[in-house]
């Protein structure tokens, strides 16, 4: 078990507000109280779809711990429905399937990372919190498929691709070098050390560029610099 500074804000912003959602209350319990002695507040639990959304719009996490399989509502429309309407949420699937379609499906529905039940308390409790962080966090193996479905879905013909499309915002040199080594499918952490900069400001360039470019979260982002050429920059 890791001390509950492990579990905190990697913004030294306290500990991280977490949600769990899992519609077996066995293990739904044990997550949860393993998250609350690794230092996370735990502020809901819920354990179907339709429960998690209502919980989680009360409760306002910075993190959903999230099943995929649940009743009333699966996973992946609990996952759409809830990113980008609770402010700052990010979504941390933990699954007992590695299946890469729902790996995929979970990444394209908004989900920050993806977990196997396997996992141990540590690995779980370490993901959680760069999982508020902003980071992309997979299970082994699973982290080369998604940034392989990026640049798939970066190869398909861009809808909006027309002469009248709109001058893309101008971006300062330091919010596109983020942009391109978030690209490489490199974490804010690996981005803060090659770049000699602090974490938080990993994180404020690339806020920044969703903001400007009117995007949502890391998949669009990803697939936005793909399509300019930046992750071969």
């Amino acid at each position: 078990m890791t001390d509950g500074t492990a579990a905190e804000r990697g913004t030294g912003e306290g500990p991280v507000r977490v949600m769990v959602v899992d519609d077996h209350p066995m293990w739904r319990d044990a997550v949860a109280r393993d998250l609350q002695a690794a230092g996370c507040e735990v502020v809901a639990t819920a354990g179907d779809g339709e429960q998690a959304v209502r919980r989680a719009l009360a409760a306002a996490p910075d993190v959903l711990v999230l099943d995929l399989n649940l009743p009333a509502k699966p996973g992946v429309q609990v996952c759409r429905e809830l990113v980008g309407t609770v402010p700052g949420l990010r979504v941390l699937v933990l699954s007992a399937s590695g299946e890469h379609a729902d790996v995929l499906e979970a990444v394209k529905s908004g989900a920050t990372g993806y977990l196997l039940k396997s996992a141990s308390t540590q690995e779980l409790t370490d993901a959680v919190r760069r999982t508020a962080a902003g980071d992309p966090v997979f299970t082994p193996g699973l982290a080369g498929l998604v940034l392989g479905e990026y640049r798939r879905l970066a190869a398909e013909p861009a809808a909006a691709a027309g002469s009248d499309e709109p001058r893309a915002p101008r971006l300062t040199d330091r919010e596109t070098e983020v942009l391109r080594l978030v690209a490489k499918g490199l974490s804010y952490k690996q981005i803060a050390e090659r770049l000699v900069i602090s974490h938080r400001t990993v994180q404020n360039h690339v806020q920044n560029t969703l903001g400007k470019l009117q995007l949502h979260n890391r998949v669009e982002l990803v697939r936005y610099a793909i399509e300019r050429g930046l992750d071969d920059a």
